[in-house]
């Protein structure tokens, strides 16, 4: 019996962790397409194209991928599987008419929620306690193809998008590798899923953010969570001065009296938010670099700075 082939699409640890996991369960894997590597980037991820050249296997990373000349390509390979491991693009339906057996995409959420773009950053943003990763197949549409196994993860509270985006990591490779026994065998499930408005997010902008400190204390909480570096990171003013917030803690502590003030305590600086609330300051950094916030705080016991 010839071995189940596959052309995969991938891109990030997602990308390198599930191509390992085809190769340990015996795939045949005719082609890999990543993006073109970004060093900035690769500080903090794996590359797709290093793993993949590692292993001996055919790899490619078009900076513009030719739509119609990658399908010929594909199509020249007669792939059983296609699949997409955290590719950046979405895929034109007569590529994944290439598939014999079927396109496979995995979703760092629990579809049908959060379909699209940054739904690590997403969940964490809107306060989620859980999130996954979902194998599903694909359709025109994204994210909206029929499921065949998903995987849950915890969010805790103090987690940010990178150490969210490692267990959802996690949570892909085990999806996939309990799957592809399934899949080649042709006894894999496939569950519908409901397509409803509202479910679509879309890519978040560096300037999305901007802390508004009137707002409640959990809500800028989590945006700084959802967007803590190696992401774009949350910002606020600082009297008149920008700084970026990379970690807070939620505190018991009232503000004394009304406004977005920062105000120093102990040693240690917090921020009174729209509810009252005090939110601690634990990393931060200005232009010219990470700030000393238990130097600051003194100052701030007698003189506290508003926030803008």
């Amino acid at each position: 019996m010839s071995p189940t082939r596959a052309v995969v699409f991938a891109h990030h640890d997602v990308g390198v962790r599930c191509l390992k996991t085809l190769l340990s369960a015996g795939v045949e894997i005719a082609l890999v397409v990543t993006v073109p590597d970004d060093a900035q980037e690769t500080q903090w991820y794996a590359s797709v194209a290093a793993t993949a050249a590692d292993c001996g296997l055919n790899v490619i990373a078009p900076a513009e991928p030719d739509a119609a000349g990658l399908e010929r390509t594909v199509e020249g390979l007669q792939p059983d599987f296609i699949f997409s491991f955290y590719y950046r693009s979405l895929l034109p339906e007569a590529l994944l008419d290439c598939a014999r057996r079927g396109a496979l995409n995995m979703h760092g959420s629990l579809l049908p929620k959060y379909r699209g773009r940054a739904p690590v950053n997403w969940a964490i943003l809107k306060g989620e306690c859980e999130t996954g990763a979902t194998l599903h197949y694909m359709v025109a549409r994204a994210d909206a193809g029929d499921i065949v196994d998903q995987q849950p993860v915890p969010i805790l509270l103090e987690d940010d998008a990178r150490e969210v985006f490692a267990k959802v990591t996690v949570a892909a490779e085990i999806v996939l590798a309990r799957s592809l026994p399934g899949l080649i065998a042709g006894t894999a499930p496939r569950r519908p899923q409901p397509v409803e408005p509202g479910q679509y997010f879309g890519r978040r902008r560096p300037e999305d953010g901007r802390i508004d400190w009137t707002r409640p204390a959990l809500e800028i909480h989590n945006l700084v969570r959802a967007v803590a570096p190696p992401f774009p990171g949350a910002f606020g003013i600082v009297g008149a001065e920008r700084w970026e917030i990379h970690r807070t803690r939620l505190t018991e502590r009232r503000a004394p009296g009304r406004g977005a003030r920062l105000f120093g305590a102990d040693g240690e600086c917090y921020a009174a938010c729209g509810d009252g609330a005090m939110l601690r300051l634990l990393r931060a950094a200005s232009r010219s670099g990470p700030i000393d916030l238990a130097r600051y705080a003194h100052a701030l016991e007698k003189h506290p700075v508003p926030l803008g």
